[in-house]
């Protein structure tokens, strides 16, 4: 075999010194037709046929080709990893080595690319970020097992740029009060605020793309940019590599976390999980770039970050008008307003989780919040019994068939059962109910049930006895958490002496007769 050195000689020799070619074989040994074949080729280097080595991997390549074919035809988050694939592989008989499948990967994928003249669209600059300079964020969508059924989700992105600790959380809606109310939650997690925050262009921070950078950003959200006090950035169309760590978290994500998630009874549960998972993932996923894992560089940055002000008030705002029913409806849902505010404009403040009704400046109740996926269905509609008490006064006998009052408490109900067979029960059971709005309703409850176990269930003796547990003379029943009398912070204490200084105030030192 002839190497680099013995053919530059060989071609020095016939080239410049004119030497034959027989002499040239005398002098190296080689055949006649070796030294015409290189000599012929006009290069200055030997080439050699490759050498074809036999791999457990050939039968199956065929195989593999048709399923990386199959897998790049589909979504990003439907795709198989390496890993998957190699298992499958190892099912149908495969005995090779991991890292013999991953090669075969990397070259079909980077035939594919040449094939498709992309190559030039994968060409980046290298990033750096210094400690709590920037945050990237991003949606993605996933699924969860809640209550027994399987939920699409809506999970929102975070990470930081420089330690790369990363927090989940998932919604059931991308919508602004979502939005917000992960941004509260995360600052908290990841232990502050940085400098910058880093988006792409989605609907729920920007109302209109402009020229360059300029955007026309959403009122409501450059009101949270402004609260905790940090810059937001936005990408370019269609370019999401500008914030590739958050892009790669997700995908990263749904093999870490979403294809081992257990199910769950309630999206909380589910949440609390998540953060748990988070922060564990921290200490075990080494950075790459810095020396030690991300919770070891977290720990480095935390320091850089802007202390966590308090949370922000992300709430949607909507104008409703209440029914004659005392109803407000949202999102196909129905929820109870006290009576007063009937046939009357409120305003509805959405949060993630929580319904807030407020009229005239004043909180006047609270819902926790329905979110329904079935868009064909009617809605539920969520009642306050305690929001139809005026009405029920005016009205007592809509008490029988009234839907808000089929969710009154059992002791309620027991004493309603046996106040309607009464004549006058009906109004009766109303007067009874109306002491909740000026007592404590655990008070009256417990008067009910004290009523009750004495066998005389009426209004009188339900009155009697609220009396004096709201007067502290019950003696033996349950304890209540009612407000004490004034106390003195200085205790009076029986002294006589005081009087003897008195006697020095009288004329003449004389004892009072």
């Amino acid at each position: 075999m002839i190497d680099v050195a013995t053919l530059s000689v060989i071609r020095r020799w016939a080239l410049r010194e004119q030497l034959s070619i027989r002499e040239i074989a005398r002098r190296t040994g080689l055949s006649r037709n070796t030294i015409r074949k290189y000599l012929r080729a006009g290069e200055a280097e030997p080439h050699y046929a490759k050498r074809v080595s036999p791999s457990k991997l050939d039968p199956f390549a065929l195989k593999l080709s048709g399923w990386l074919k199959t897998e790049a035809g589909r979504s990003r988050k439907q795709r198989r990893t390496v890993k998957q694939i190699y298992a499958d592989l190892q099912a149908l008989g495969y005995t090779g080595s991991y890292n013999r499948v991953a090669a075969f990967v990397r070259l079909w994928q980077e035939q594919r690319l040449v094939a498709q003249q992309t190559t030039g669209r994968g060409t980046f600059v290298p990033l750096t970020f210094g400690p709590g300079e920037a945050f990237q964020f991003d949606w993605s969508e996933d699924w969860a097992v809640l209550a027994g059924v399987r939920t699409k989700l809506q999970v929102a992105h975070f990470k930081l740029s420089h330690s790369r600790a990363f927090y989940l959380r998932a919604y059931p809606l991308q919508t602004h009060e979502m939005l917000f109310d992960a941004h509260n939650h995360a600052f908290v997690v990841l232990g502050g605020v940085p400098r910058r925050g880093i988006y792409d262009n989605m609907r729920t921070a920007v109302d209109r793309v402009r020229r360059g950078k300029e955007r026309d950003v959403n009122a409501r959200f450059a009101a949270m940019v402004s609260h905790f006090l940090f810059e937001a950035e936005f990408c370019n169309p269609a370019s999401g590599w500008e914030k590739g760590q958050v892009e790669k978290n997700v995908r990263d994500a749904r093999h870490r976390l979403w294809q081992v998630v257990p199910p769950f009874p309630s999206l909380p549960d589910l949440n609390a999980w998540l953060e748990e998972r988070c922060v564990a993932l921290w200490h075990e996923i080494e950075h790459g770039k810095l020396a030690g894992t991300v919770a070891d560089v977290w720990a480095e940055e935390r320091a850089a970050l802007m202390p966590v002000p308090r949370p922000f008030d992300g709430f949607v705002e909507h104008t409703k008008r209440v029914s004659p029913t005392c109803l407000v409806h949202f999102e196909r849902n129905r929820y109870s307003v006290p009576a007063p505010y009937a046939n009357r404009p409120v305003s509805l403040r959405v949060y993630a989780d929580r319904l807030v009704v407020a009229a005239e400046g004043q909180i006047v109740c609270e819902h926790q919040r329905l979110i329904e996926r079935n868009h064909h269905g009617a809605g539920q509609t969520v009642y306050d019994w305690r929001h139809y008490l005026a009405v029920l006064q005016r009205k007592p006998g809509a008490l029988r068939n009234g839907a808000p009052f089929l969710e009154l408490p059992a002791a309620f109900k027991r004493l309603q059962a046996t106040l309607l067979k009464q004549p006058g029960g009906d109004r009766e059971m109303v007067e009874v109910l109306a002491l909740v709005l000026h007592h404590d309703e655990q008070a009256v409850l417990t008067a009910v049930e004290m009523a009750l176990a004495a066998g005389v269930p009426t209004k009188t003796h339900v009155l009697n006895l609220l009396h004096r547990l709201v007067d502290g003379k019950v003696v033996g029943g349950p304890p209540l958490d009612t407000p004490q009398a004034l106390m003195l912070r200085r205790e009076p204490k029986a002294n006589v002496e005081r009087y003897d200084g008195l006697r020095a105030q009288i004329a003449g030192g004389r004892h009072a007769s």
